[in-house]
């Protein structure tokens, strides 16, 4: 037999970007966070944790004027055109930022299954424990504490329907709102896992893929 030429192609389901976060940005991110800890009126006016589906210790909103002076929003923006023009779509011309927050999750806390708003999320890590702690069965191939999982459609011959993302400093992920996912809980540590997230909207002609063309 003459040997084969396969090509396999993924035309099915929503693309997902990974985005480096540069070493100053978490710098920034962390420092702003650190010091809205410290202030206690600051940290409780910026408690975002009553409308969002979390059960973690804290989570806390990124005021607008730290977006944009940080280099945050821009950062988002960029990242964002990026994926939806290499994903094979018109290049944006609008980034709109809804919201951004940090959830700050501890030993036990966990995400339950959920979705955002807007046209486009996605989640980065500041801080992550040293050790997440083991498996309660050692049988168990796989851990997933602490890990985030993302969530689409149903499992089906040659289509997963889950995608498991450990955590590392500095990773970013980027995916369309709707797009379920949750956040395990972890043990055996007092240490932070540290995350940020967004919400925005971009062009409603190129999110709305029902909208008639002409």
């Amino acid at each position: 037999m003459e040997k084969l030429d396969i090509q396999i192609a993924k035309p099915f389901g929503p693309t997902i970007a990974k985005v480096k976060i540069p070493e100053d940005m978490i710098l920034k991110l962390n420092n702003y966070i650190d010091d809205t800890i410290k202030d206690q009126k600051k940290s409780k006016s910026q408690d975002h944790g009553n409308t969002l589906a979390g059960q973690v210790t804290q989570e806390l909103i990124l005021d607008n004027k730290f977006c944009e002076s940080s280099g945050w929003l821009k950062f988002l923006g960029i990242c964002v055109g990026n994926w939806i023009k290499l994903s094979g779509l018109p290049q944006i011309t609008k980034f709109k930022l809804i919201n951004s927050w940090a959830v700050r999750q501890f030993k036990g806390d966990y995400n339950p299954t959920h979705w955002h708003n807007g046209h486009i999320s996605g989640v980065g890590y500041l801080k992550v424990p040293k050790d997440l702690g083991n498996k309660s069965q050692e049988g168990k191939k796989n851990n997933p504490n602490g890990q985030l999982e993302l969530i689409h459609g149903t499992k089906q011959f040659l289509s997963q329907s889950t995608f498991m993302i450990k955590p590392k400093v500095g990773e970013f992920y980027f995916f369309p709102n709707y797009m379920m996912h949750t956040v395990y809980p972890f043990k055996e540590t007092d240490e932070e896992r540290r995350s940020v997230s967004f919400n925005a909207y971009v062009d409603d002609h190129i999110y709305n893929v029902y909208a008639e063309k002409v």
